[in-house]
């Protein structure tokens, strides 16, 4: 194994010759980023991927979204979520569907996807409880806030796995000992990755500033969701306990979001219920 470090940059740039998102995401984005885009724009876009549209719809009419009455076209679904929301649906869709097959050497595929779900989970719910109204875009981000780990684990293997080893050993921080021994951390890998996917930028700089929500402006709020989601989800998706949560968490995260233990609990207890729906929906090789 090579002693020189590596760079976020240089593992993501390796992984997106691997992995890239389809062109379908592309075009959605493309619609959500034209001042004039339209409702009926974006559902001809989506509509013409079948598969897509069978995911997006599958997703809408579950018990997570939980809207009265069955919605059976894409017009339909955008009319009711919005192009925003529909364009975070096909994100999810599109990244969980692309990291599907990937059996990355030394790393547990099954575990780790359950994390990013109860991840995403507890992020919505606790940006549902704070009142922000595009919470499903938190969801995406909590997803997508480990992604760094499943590129380290494609791409320095050994190096990962010897940092997670030592990190459980010592009681050391993570990220630190990443930082040593593969030479960047997590965080800065996936922020890295959809900088090069060219996701809207909101998702890179939210997500690289997990760790330390104040470095993350202008999306601190978002970051300190992402905070507080990392801490509170275990190993194998379990929920640690509330004085755990705190202890791990960053006081100005807290300030942040002006969202107090107590009710973060409740997003706690939403998140833990809507694990299995989500998993079924989303990451059907592993539910």
């Amino acid at each position: 194994m090579s002693s020189t470090p590596h760079t976020a940059e240089e593992l993501a740039r390796r992984t997106t010759e691997l992995v890239t998102l389809p062109a379908i995401y592309h075009r959605v984005k493309q619609v959500i980023d034209d001042p004039d885009g339209s409702v009926i724009e974006l559902a001809k876009v989506v509509a013409a991927d079948p598969g897509i549209t069978l995911r997006v719809l599958r997703v809408v009419n579950s018990v997570f979204y939980g809207f009265p009455g069955r919605i059976e076209t894409m017009s339909r679904a955008v009319s009711v979520l919005g192009m925003q929301q529909v364009h975070d649906i096909v994100l999810a869709t599109t990244v969980t569907s692309v990291f599907a097959g990937m059996r990355p050497e030394r790393m547990d595929v099954a575990r780790f996807w359950r994390c990013s779900a109860m991840r995403g989970l507890l992020a919505r719910a606790a940006a549902k409880s704070c009142g922000l109204l595009d919470a499903e875009r938190l969801f995406v981000g909590g997803i997508l806030a480990d992604i760094g780990h499943m590129v380290m684990y494609m791409q320095t293997p050994q190096r990962a796995e010897q940092a997670l080893v030592e990190s459980r050993t010592s009681g050391a921080a993570l990220d630190q000992l990443e930082r040593d021994i593969v030479g960047c951390d997590y965080a800065q890998v996936g922020a890295a990755l959809l900088q090069e996917w060219r996701l809207p930028r909101g998702f890179a700089v939210s997500i690289g500033g997990q760790l330390d929500p104040l470095r993350a402006a202008p999306h601190e709020f978002e970051a300190s969701l992402l905070h507080l989601a990392r801490n509170a989800v275990g190993h194998d998706a379990e929920l640690v306990d509330s004085a755990r949560i705190v202890a791990s968490t960053h006081p100005t995260a807290w300030h942040i979001v002006r969202l107090e233990p107590q009710a973060f609990e409740g997003a706690c207890a939403e998140a833990s219920s809507a694990l299995g729906a989500v998993m079924n929906l989303f990451f059907t090789d592993f539910a």
